[in-house]
Protein backbone atom coordinates (compact mmCIF):
# COMPACT_ATOMS: atom_id res chain seq x y z
CA UNK A 1 0.00 0.00 0.00
CA UNK A 2 2.95 2.59 0.60
CA UNK A 3 4.85 1.62 -2.51
CA UNK A 4 1.51 2.02 -4.21
CA UNK A 5 1.10 5.60 -2.47
CA UNK A 6 4.74 7.22 -3.02
CA UNK A 7 4.23 5.54 -7.04
CA UNK A 8 1.27 7.90 -7.21
CA UNK A 9 3.13 10.91 -5.75
CA UNK A 10 6.02 10.51 -7.73
CA UNK A 11 3.75 10.48 -11.13
CA UNK A 12 1.89 14.07 -9.60
CA UNK A 13 4.76 15.52 -8.32
CA UNK A 14 7.12 15.11 -11.49
CA UNK A 15 5.78 17.44 -14.52
CA UNK A 16 6.21 16.12 -17.71
CA UNK A 17 9.16 17.09 -19.89
CA UNK A 18 9.17 20.30 -22.00
CA UNK A 19 10.76 20.16 -25.46
CA UNK A 20 12.39 22.64 -26.57
CA UNK A 21 13.12 23.14 -30.75
CA UNK A 22 16.14 23.82 -32.17
CA UNK A 23 16.71 27.19 -33.99
CA UNK A 24 15.81 27.76 -37.66
CA UNK A 25 17.71 28.77 -39.79
CA UNK A 26 18.20 32.46 -41.16
CA UNK A 27 15.67 32.84 -43.56
CA UNK A 28 14.87 36.33 -45.84
CA UNK A 29 12.55 39.29 -44.53
CA UNK A 30 9.68 39.60 -46.64
CA UNK A 31 9.32 43.32 -47.16
CA UNK A 32 5.34 42.82 -47.82
CA UNK A 33 4.73 41.89 -44.01
CA UNK A 34 5.64 45.50 -43.05
CA UNK A 35 3.10 48.34 -43.29
CA UNK A 36 3.37 51.73 -43.43
CA UNK A 37 2.86 53.42 -40.60
CA UNK A 38 2.16 57.24 -40.18
CA UNK A 39 2.42 58.92 -37.19
CA UNK A 40 -0.04 61.92 -36.73
CA UNK A 41 -2.59 63.00 -33.94
CA UNK A 42 -6.01 62.39 -33.85
CA UNK A 43 -7.33 64.60 -35.74
CA UNK A 44 -5.69 63.39 -39.10
CA UNK A 45 -3.05 66.30 -39.23
CA UNK A 46 0.95 65.85 -39.90
CA UNK A 47 2.84 66.22 -36.78
CA UNK A 48 6.57 67.89 -36.89
CA UNK A 49 8.97 67.26 -34.41
CA UNK A 50 10.04 69.97 -32.40
CA UNK A 51 13.93 72.16 -32.45
CA UNK A 52 16.37 71.62 -29.90
CA UNK A 53 15.96 74.39 -27.44
CA UNK A 54 19.27 76.47 -28.26
CA UNK A 55 19.74 77.12 -24.51
CA UNK A 56 19.65 73.96 -23.22
CA UNK A 57 23.29 72.95 -25.59
CA UNK A 58 26.30 72.32 -23.86
CA UNK A 59 29.65 74.30 -24.94
CA UNK A 60 31.11 71.62 -26.62
CA UNK A 61 27.90 71.22 -28.97
CA UNK A 62 28.72 69.66 -32.44
CA UNK A 63 27.12 71.26 -34.95
CA UNK A 64 26.91 70.09 -38.69
CA UNK A 65 30.15 71.85 -39.39
CA UNK A 66 32.42 71.15 -36.85
CA UNK A 67 35.57 69.31 -37.10
CA UNK A 68 36.58 67.20 -34.31
CA UNK A 69 40.21 67.39 -33.03
CA UNK A 70 42.46 68.31 -30.05
CA UNK A 71 41.54 71.03 -27.71
CA UNK A 72 42.83 74.85 -28.34
CA UNK A 73 45.40 75.71 -26.08
CA UNK A 74 46.06 79.71 -25.97
CA UNK A 75 49.20 80.37 -27.57
CA UNK A 76 49.62 83.81 -25.15
CA UNK A 77 48.91 82.76 -21.23
CA UNK A 78 48.08 85.75 -18.65
CA UNK A 79 51.19 86.78 -17.02
CA UNK A 80 51.38 86.61 -13.56
CA UNK A 81 50.15 89.46 -11.16
CA UNK A 82 52.80 91.36 -9.74
CA UNK A 83 52.96 91.03 -6.32
CA UNK A 84 55.37 91.82 -3.54
CA UNK A 85 57.38 88.66 -2.73
CA UNK A 86 59.00 88.14 0.51
CA UNK A 87 63.13 88.62 0.61
CA UNK A 88 64.24 84.93 1.17
CA UNK A 89 66.35 84.54 4.61
CA UNK A 90 69.37 82.85 4.73
CA UNK A 91 69.35 80.11 7.26
CA UNK A 92 72.36 77.35 8.01
CA UNK A 93 71.14 73.28 8.29
CA UNK A 94 73.31 71.33 10.10
CA UNK A 95 73.35 67.43 9.04
CA UNK A 96 74.19 65.58 11.74
CA UNK A 97 76.37 62.75 9.40
CA UNK A 98 78.71 60.55 10.45
CA UNK A 99 82.35 61.26 10.52
CA UNK A 100 85.50 59.05 10.34
CA UNK A 101 88.14 59.10 13.04
CA UNK A 102 90.93 56.90 11.68
CA UNK A 103 93.04 56.49 15.41
CA UNK A 104 90.71 55.52 17.57
CA UNK A 105 91.61 53.80 21.09
CA UNK A 106 90.45 51.98 24.08
CA UNK A 107 91.20 52.60 27.56
CA UNK A 108 90.78 50.80 31.22
CA UNK A 109 92.98 48.58 32.28
CA UNK A 110 94.98 50.38 35.27
CA UNK A 111 92.54 52.74 35.62
CA UNK A 112 89.23 49.82 37.00
CA UNK A 113 87.79 50.93 40.61
CA UNK A 114 88.80 55.00 40.16
CA UNK A 115 86.41 57.71 39.41
CA UNK A 116 86.49 59.37 36.26
CA UNK A 117 86.70 63.31 36.03
CA UNK A 118 82.97 63.43 35.55
CA UNK A 119 82.47 61.10 38.36
CA UNK A 120 81.84 57.44 37.23
CA UNK A 121 83.02 54.51 39.12
CA UNK A 122 85.10 52.98 36.03
CA UNK A 123 84.58 48.90 35.84
CA UNK A 124 84.78 46.60 33.22
CA UNK A 125 81.35 47.09 31.54
CA UNK A 126 80.96 50.80 32.07
CA UNK A 127 79.97 52.47 28.61
CA UNK A 128 81.57 55.43 28.12
CA UNK A 129 84.14 57.48 26.35
CA UNK A 130 86.59 60.05 26.86
CA UNK A 131 86.84 63.77 25.11
CA UNK A 132 89.04 66.42 26.17
CA UNK A 133 86.22 69.16 25.09
CA UNK A 134 83.11 67.93 25.42
CA UNK A 135 80.67 68.26 28.67
CA UNK A 136 80.19 65.23 30.77
CA UNK A 137 77.35 63.68 29.94
CA UNK A 138 76.92 64.26 25.87
CA UNK A 139 75.88 61.11 24.39
CA UNK A 140 78.05 60.47 20.80
CA UNK A 141 77.01 57.80 18.81
CA UNK A 142 79.57 55.69 17.14
CA UNK A 143 79.63 52.65 14.28
CA UNK A 144 81.91 49.94 13.67
CA UNK A 145 82.44 50.17 10.30
CA UNK A 146 83.89 46.20 10.18
CA UNK A 147 80.49 45.25 11.93
CA UNK A 148 77.98 47.93 11.69
CA UNK A 149 77.37 47.65 15.43
CA UNK A 150 75.81 51.01 16.58
CA UNK A 151 76.11 52.41 20.37
CA UNK A 152 74.98 55.50 22.07
CA UNK A 153 77.08 56.37 24.92
CA UNK A 154 77.83 59.27 27.20
CA UNK A 155 80.72 61.77 27.59
CA UNK A 156 82.46 60.15 31.40
CA UNK A 157 85.79 61.03 30.92
CA UNK A 158 88.80 63.41 30.34
CA UNK A 159 91.17 62.00 27.99
CA UNK A 160 92.45 60.47 25.78
CA UNK A 161 96.22 62.10 26.41
CA UNK A 162 97.97 61.16 23.06
CA UNK A 163 98.29 63.53 20.53
CA UNK A 164 96.29 63.13 17.64
CA UNK A 165 93.49 61.23 19.56
CA UNK A 166 90.16 62.30 20.13
CA UNK A 167 88.22 59.76 21.23
CA UNK A 168 89.20 56.94 24.43
CA UNK A 169 86.47 54.34 24.29
CA UNK A 170 85.84 52.72 27.77
CA UNK A 171 86.37 48.89 28.12
CA UNK A 172 82.72 48.38 28.12
CA UNK A 173 82.15 50.27 24.84
CA UNK A 174 84.94 48.83 23.18
CA UNK A 175 83.15 45.09 23.97
CA UNK A 176 79.74 46.34 23.02
CA UNK A 177 81.16 47.40 19.45
CA UNK A 178 83.53 44.67 19.19
CA UNK A 179 86.30 47.60 18.26
CA UNK A 180 89.27 46.95 21.23
CA UNK A 181 91.96 48.10 18.88
CA UNK A 182 93.26 51.52 18.10
CA UNK A 183 91.51 52.14 14.17
CA UNK A 184 88.87 53.80 12.23
CA UNK A 185 85.35 54.47 13.60
CA UNK A 186 82.53 56.05 12.92
CA UNK A 187 80.74 58.38 15.70
CA UNK A 188 78.34 61.43 15.57
CA UNK A 189 76.90 63.29 18.28
CA UNK A 190 73.40 62.44 19.60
Amino acid sequence: MVAALIAAMTSVAVPALTLSRLPSGASPIDPAAFQTVQVGDSSGSAMTPLSLDVNGRSDGFLGDASVLGDPMVASNPAPRPATDQPEARASVVVLNTWRRDTNVSFYGPGFYGNRTACGVALTTTVIGVANRTLPCGTLVTFKNPANGRVVTAPVIDRGPYVDGRQWDLTGGLCLALDHCYTGTILWKLK
